[in-house]
């Protein structure tokens, strides 16, 4: 019984010892992250994962950097992951959206944008990035209507495009 103790508590040292490790590795990813250096901190995501499988922040952060770096689908690999775990997550949706959209794949990016706003019915980002796949359609109406309703909505990019666009 003794022995059995030992081992779970020298286990358990040990996973605990794990998850700190994880976790400043993640921390150390994130001021990567947030001083822009985008290849170093998808690496140490990747090694965060390696760990801990579990980790969707670390899916969606790496998913960011993939789609920075112009990995796009391993980007969009990464936001699918976190659809597959978590079916209501908007901004995974919403990121592998955008990466479908640098891919000029307007169909996939599309259905990404409508989940979001099935979702989050006043996702200004979303109603912004979906003009642009409407845009890159060749759905121009829809596109400027959408653009309207984000702008609506307060996003700033929007008020740029309309302002430099021919939607009337």
């Amino acid at each position: 019984m003794r022995t059995t103790l030992i081992l779970l508590f020298t286990a358990f040292v040990a996973m605990n010892g794990m998850a700190q490790d994880t976790e400043a590795l993640f921390n150390k990813a994130e001021n990567l992250f947030a001083s822009g250096n985008y290849e170093e901190a998808q690496q140490l995501y990747t090694q965060v994962l390696s760990a801990d499988a579990e980790n969707m922040n670390a899916y969606l952060r790496r998913g960011f950097c993939l789609s920075v770096l112009k990995r796009y689908d391993e980007s969009v690999a990464d936001y699918s992951h976190v659809i597959e775990q978590h079916p209501k997550h908007p901004f995974a949706y919403l990121s592998r959206g955008s990466a479908y959209n640098k891919m000029e794949k307007w169909q996939d990016a599309l259905i990404d944008f409508n989940m979001v706003l099935n979702i989050d019915p006043n996702n200004q980002e979303a109603y912004n990035n979906r003009g642009w796949a409407k845009n890159g359609m060749g759905l121009y109406k829809e596109a400027c209507q959408d653009w309207k309703t984000s702008r609506k909505l307060g996003n700033e990019e929007a008020k740029i495009i309309l302002k430099n666009n021919q939607c009337k």
